[in-house]
């Protein structure tokens, strides 16, 4: 009887578990009578002189030597790796856009043999780190559905459990109420939209501002100061950055002249007023009396003195951008007969 000779073994890993079907290739194989992972036998089967399958029995994480025994003695043996499985046990960022992309870094134990990483049934890119970290890119959404999808690493040892992973659907807004404010800021607007609820960012133009989210449809959000004219706000989430909706700063009016500045109690006087920023005025004011007036121009308004008692009070005008400086109008009683 020859001794048996061993030349290859294929797979030379596999999981912990055991259970993998292993080629042994070799010469005199043909009277073997026990296959050893390690010190453990196996079952296994004789195809050929030149040829066995085995399976390979559960043991511990590392190297054992295969061997093979026949009345003509034992082969040498051959490395057979024992792989644990991966665990996963962190994904962060836990969330990001449908439409794929995002870095995600995954903690866990025995990823440096990983051989894939997937979110749900999708393939991802991925970089073995080390053995406990994965950085991955988040692949696409099924169909661009927002929803979880479970990540799982998987190894010659196994398939890790799985940790979710939520896609999230791009935010939109469709109003902004109100549209306009002053360009000091300071103006409460309420955003409508789609997909709000996980905001990070809300901007005006490039500048931030303060936000509170009410629900997946709507935010309330303070205009920070900004320069005349409309600045288009978006709103940042996991999900991208959405917009839509413009907000208007508007510079605050000014007065330079009342004309004529006086008239009788009775009011009636028609009273043209000029200054600046006047286009877009909502109210004029003798003292706290409102009053009809017409927007002449961006400079000019013409209004009708309201009834009044003798004397001074202060005309203004206001407008999204603010409230004007007031100047003076003086009331004069009808003389008596």
């Amino acid at each position: 009887m020859t001794t048996p000779g061993l030349t290859s073994l294929s797979p030379n890993q596999g999981p912990t578990a055991g259970g993998t079907t292993v080629t042994l290739t070799g010469t005199n194989l043909g009277d073997v009578t026990t296959v050893q992972f390690g010190t453990t036998a196996t079952a296994f089967t004789i195809v050929s002189p030149t040829q066995i399958t085995a399976t390979a029995p559960p043991g511990s994480e590392g190297a054992v030597q295969v061997t093979a025994i026949s009345p003509g003695g034992t082969s040498g043996g051959l490395s057979y790796f024992y792989i644990a499985v991966p665990t996963l046990t962190g994904v962060s960022p836990n969330q990001g856009p449908t439409t794929g992309g995002t870095t995600v870094t995954l903690t866990g134990t025995s990823f440096s043999q990983a051989t894939s990483v997937r979110f749900g049934t999708a393939t991802a890119a991925f970089s073995a780190l080390s053995a406990t970290q994965i950085s991955s890119t988040a692949p696409s959404a099924p169909a661009g559905n927002s929803g979880p999808a479970l990540v799982t690493v998987t190894s010659p040892g196994g398939t890790s459990e799985a940790l979710p992973y939520f896609y999230v659907a791009l935010p939109t807004l469709t109003a902004v109420s109100p549209g306009q404010g002053p360009t000091t800021g300071g103006t409460t607007v309420t955003l409508t939209g789609t997909n709000l609820l996980n905001a990070t960012t809300v901007r005006f133009g490039a500048t931030a501002a303060a936000f509170s989210v009410v629900s997946a449809t709507q935010i309330t959000a303070t205009a920070p100061t900004g320069s005349t004219g409309f600045a288009q706000i978006t709103v940042i989430t996991p999900g991208g950055t959405g917009g839509g909706v413009a907000f208007q700063y508007v510079a605050p009016p000014t007065l330079t002249g009342v004309s004529p500045n006086q008239g009788p109690t009775t009011g009636g006087t028609t009273v043209t007023l000029t200054g600046t920023n006047l286009g877009d005025v909502t109210a004029v004011r003798f003292g706290a009396t409102a009053t009809a007036f017409t927007v002449v121009s961006a400079t000019q308004i013409t209004a009708t003195a309201p009834t009044g008692s003798a004397g001074a009070v202060q005309v203004t005008v206001t407008s999204p951008g603010g409230t004007s400086a007031g100047l003076t109008y003086t009331r004069t009683a009808l003389p008596g007969i």
